[in-house]
């Protein structure tokens, strides 16, 4: 596979986590280093780490992948937008302890938005793809859009206060709803 069609594969499976950082991002009161950090670190890790278990999958489990896949992605995505949305209603209801990008909503945010990646896998080794450069270069552009995704979000969060959650989770909600509504 060459660099060119290999670097476009990564930015269409690495559009989502754009979007979910973006996202949430906006929705946090203070972007720190370590918000950025997890994001990008986590993103990147499941977008290298699903087309390597999809490649070793292999395409008998494909039909089954497909079937569930957008269903857990939406899913977990239509779950924190709307608790995003939930949450901005007045800042005194706020949790204070809510970050999505600790614990299990980040491994939620990860894997929702990387299960393309899984099938892409499955794709790859159909084609008979050396899946470590291609997992390598899928992971780093995610971890680079990701990264850039947060920025994007800060920036838009710092000019719209409280409604940027509510977009966030709005946002979030509509990647889900393309995500069930698409297949």
């Amino acid at each position: 596979m060459n660099t060119i069609t290999l670097l476009g594969i990564a930015l269409a499976l690495a559009m989502d986590a754009f979007a979910v950082a973006a996202a949430v991002a906006a929705s946090l009161p203070r972007l720190t280093r370590r918000h950025v950090f997890r994001l990008s670190w986590h993103f990147g890790l499941f977008q290298f780490l699903m087309p390597v278990i999809g490649w070793f999958l292999g395409a008998g489990l494909l039909g089954m992948l497909r079937n569930a896949a957008h269903l857990v992605a939406g899913g977990l995505l239509f779950f924190l937008g709307l608790r995003m949305l939930w949450e901005s209603r007045r800042p005194d209801t706020r949790s204070r302890h809510f970050d999505p990008t600790r614990g299990w909503s980040l491994v939620g945010l990860s894997i929702a938005t990387s299960l393309d990646a899984l099938a892409v896998g499955v794709s790859l080794a159909l084609v008979q793809v050396t899946i470590i450069k291609a997992a390598l270069v899928i992971g780093a552009v995610a971890a680079a859009l990701t990264f850039i995704g947060t920025r994007v979000g800060r920036t838009a969060g710092a000019y719209c206060g409280q409604w940027a959650e509510r977009f966030g989770g709005a946002v979030l909600i509509a990647i889900a709803g393309n995500i069930l509504f698409a297949h």
